[in-house]
């Protein structure tokens, strides 16, 4: 039977659930909640907005450590505006684990259970509801009460979308969670023996409770001055297509003018405006804006095309529309967050978030009476590369400010060299600006150039690698054999250069949300809450009154997070943090 929210934290309590217990937790709009730990099985008959209250309570006054399938099978009782202080979220550390995307609960339960994956029931019938052969016997001759079939794998239509359990069955549910969640927790499957493994896993479960609020709380966006940016680029909000249609018309007709008999070029075909160039003498691999901007002035349609590149963007991707379907009438835009994107493990956000385009920073304002604490990581790669390849003569580079003049001085060369020759070893570029310095680096930093050569060579044979906080990164070269000689040379050339990237680029996602996570954890007292992380960026929306605290709460959680995540202190992290009341504003 259900029980009342206030029995269920009594219960609790009486339990022994305490700080970092596991506690499994399963919501379901029309259901309620279910709570699980090591003999003791609850459920509580309550609305998401009740659940949501009575959530956080229990994690205010017990601390437990949730254990939930993923944050999207709770996500009911999590948008109603729980904030709860950690987890462990089955689907993100089995990616972690295992690599790829995939993670749903009865995929995570075959590997659990040591079931063949090509056996798992995913054939889609023709209502959504995913359903096989086997799943049809089952539906007359099996338990339907219990989502375990009798092959094994879990039933495919449980927590699913349309899924309508009764408490038992939910109860049952967050069973299931506990004992896999457990056996993650102490088994960690293939990352036993990486260092920092444990605490990865659950920075990138709690990272995944801050995606759910990024998602729902949004970023603070002032609608007028977006839309006078977006009319200042692409013109005046359109009444209908036909309107639409004229303005994409003209701002064609402002390139092609420069072109003699280039009325009938497409614009939005790279292949044709390849042709154009190519009429008026300029020949280019491709025509990307970087690629076009050094040949300014060759030619009177370069700059125009340049600016119908930025204009186009924006009345396609980030235009009226953009602004209709993600702006709230709270003025926050949302976009859904996701906490790793299933390579490397960055956090990433649709609806535009993490490719915005400058011109549109100026419209996130903080809203009154508050400000951002906007915070970069300095030169993050090369510094995660010192640190996790131990190699202590790029570790002293980095205890200057600007790690790239230390290791010019080094390598006797000009400053942007050696930031190309940088980075170009960590991305496997080994011709241009930065190849001579790169012999150079190899001689000076021994070290970190081996660990990028041994993530190359394992990647180039099709073998699978990890970051330093366990995240395996797939390599398949299973058809590499059915390719040209030269063909299979060259996929294998490219895995190694995606290998040597990941293994950095993954390590710095990790130590990226543990900051985040710590982050989000510190300022929580005083009202701030982080509304955008980019790569390598925090924008905190805090109090004006406690911007200076929120600044050095920033500062100090990236140091702590450096003192978890890092093998030892050799390696200085820094970043810029500085308050202001407009992305734009921003140093960067």
């Amino acid at each position: 039977m259900p029980v009342d929210p206030t029995d269920a934290v009594a219960r609790l309590h009486q339990h022994g659930i305490g700080r970092g217990s596991l506690l499994a937790l399963v919501s379901w709009p029309d259901t309620g909640v279910a709570l699980v730990a090591e003999d003791l099985h609850l459920s509580v008959d309550a609305t998401p907005a009740t659940a949501a209250d009575l959530l956080t309570t229990i994690d205010r006054e017990l601390g437990p450590r949730w254990l939930v399938w993923s944050r999207r099978q709770s996500s009911s009782v999590l948008r109603a505006g729980t904030a709860l202080s950690s987890c462990w979220d089955i689907a993100a550390v089995h990616r972690l684990a295992l690599g790829g995307w995939r993670a749903d609960p009865g995929r995570v339960w075959a590997h659990h259970r040591g079931l063949d994956p090509a056996t798992i029931p995913e054939h889609r019938g023709g209502d959504g509801s995913v359903v096989d052969l086997f799943t049809a016997a089952e539906q007359t001759t099996g338990d339907v009460d219990d989502p375990v079939r009798s092959d094994g794998h879990l039933r495919p239509d449980w927590g699913r979308s349309g899924w309508r359990p009764n408490a038992a069955q939910l109860i049952r549910w967050a069973s299931l969670a506990f004992e896999v969640g457990t056996d993650q927790v102490t088994e960690r499957d293939g990352l036993a023996g990486h260092p920092r493994a444990s605490l990865v896993a659950r920075s990138e479960s709690t990272a995944e409770l801050l995606c759910n609020e990024l998602s729902a709380g949004g970023l603070p966006l002032d609608l007028a001055i977006a839309e006078d940016l977006i009319r200042a680029e692409v013109g005046p909000r359109p009444a209908d297509e036909a309107e639409a249609a004229e303005q994409r018309r003209r701002r064609d007709e402002e390139v092609l003018m420069h072109v003699p008999g280039g009325s009938g070029i497409d614009l939005r075909s790279p292949g044709q405006v390849k042709s154009l160039l190519r009429r008026v003498g300029i020949e280019v691999e491709d025509t990307r804006a970087w690629r076009l901007e050094p040949l300014v002035g060759t030619h009177p349609v370069v700059e125009p095309l340049l600016r119908w590149r930025k204009a186009e963007r924006i009345a396609t991707t980030f235009g009226y529309g953009w602004l209709d379907e993600h702006c709230g009438a709270d003025g926050r835009l949302r976009g859904e967050w996701t906490g790793s994107d299933g390579a490397a493990g960055r956090m990433t956000a649709s609806a535009g978030l993490h490719n915005m385009p400058a011109d549109l920073r100026p419209a996130i304002v903080a809203e009154p009476g508050h400000v951002f604490v906007r915070s970069d990581l300095g030169q993050i790669e090369p510094r995660v590369l010192a640190a996790v390849s131990l190699d202590t003569k790029l570790a002293r580079a980095s205890q200057v400010d600007d790690l790239y003049a230390g290791v010019a001085e080094t390598l006797g060369v000009e400053r942007e060299i050696a930031k190309v020759a940088v980075l170009g070893a960590m991305y496997g570029q080994t011709t241009g600006r930065g190849a001579q310095a790169l012999v150079e680096l190899r001689r000076a930093y021994p070290v970190a150039m081996d660990y990028l050569d041994h993530a190359d060579g394992e990647a180039r044979a099709g073998r699978d690698v990890r970051t330093y906080g366990g995240r395996l990164i797939r390599m398949d070269s299973s058809t590499d054999h059915e390719l040209p000689e030269r063909a299979a040379r060259s996929r294998s050339a490219a895995r190694g250069r995606y290998g040597r990237n990941a293994v950095i680029q993954g390590a710095a996602a990790e130590l990226f949300k543990m900051w985040a996570v710590t982050v989000r954890a510190r300022v929580a007292p005083t009202g701030a809450e982080i509304v955008l992380c980019l790569h390598d960026e925090l924008l905190v929306h805090a109090p004006a009154d406690a911007a200076d605290e929120v600044s050095a709460l920033v500062d100090a959680s990236l140091q702590e997070a450096v003192r978890r995540w890092a093998p030892d202190d050799s390696v200085r992290f820094l970043a810029d943090t500085s308050l202001v009341e407009r992305w734009s504003d921003a140093k960067g």
